[in-house]
């Protein structure tokens, strides 16, 4: 079980790396000389990277809820990480993993919600490609989703 244990904990920490990452790093657009994100966008200037803000263009408020859902993501992921620890020594058997579960479930929808949004509203007809960040939210999302059925069946499994 000990195995088990850091195993799925392992699995967590990666989970979070991957989020913040996702998160904070400015490749969720790229062209040749436009490197853009969910905060800003970096344009090549010269032979220099000129920091910009995200154009007018950009609806706002959709803007707003992939930066907010994302933020959201990483915050739910890391508190279902200290929730875990925490119900390793806490908890009885039936009860364990419960809460983590559903911390990692809505870190999942969160993510996935971001991705989607960013998807489906940004970058409609423009020449250029996903970047890093985007490829690792939506790799954040599955790590998420297998991590919060594990802890469910976890759950189940010691009953």
């Amino acid at each position: 079980m000990l195995i088990h244990v850091a195993g799925i904990f392992i699995l967590h920490v990666t989970t979070v790396i991957l989020l913040l990452v996702a998160t904070i790093n400015n490749a969720w657009w790229l062209t040749d000389t436009l490197s853009a994100d969910v905060w800003g966008r970096w344009e090549m200037v010269g032979r220099g990277w000129t920091y910009n803000e995200i154009p007018s263009t950009y609806n706002e408020d959709y803007l707003q809820v992939v930066q907010a859902t994302a933020v959201l993501a990483c915050i739910f992921c890391i508190l279902g990480l200290f929730i875990y620890v925490a119900q390793l020594f806490m908890l009885s058997k039936g009860e364990k993993f419960t809460f983590s579960g559903i911390f990692q479930l809505i870190s999942c929808l969160c993510i996935m919600i971001a991705a989607s949004i960013y998807t489906s509203v940004f970058h409609n007809g423009e020449d250029g490609w996903y970047g890093s960040s985007f490829v690792l939210a939506w790799i954040s999302f599955v790590l998420t989703l297998i991590s919060s059925i594990i802890y469910f069946f976890l759950r189940k499994k010691t009953d």
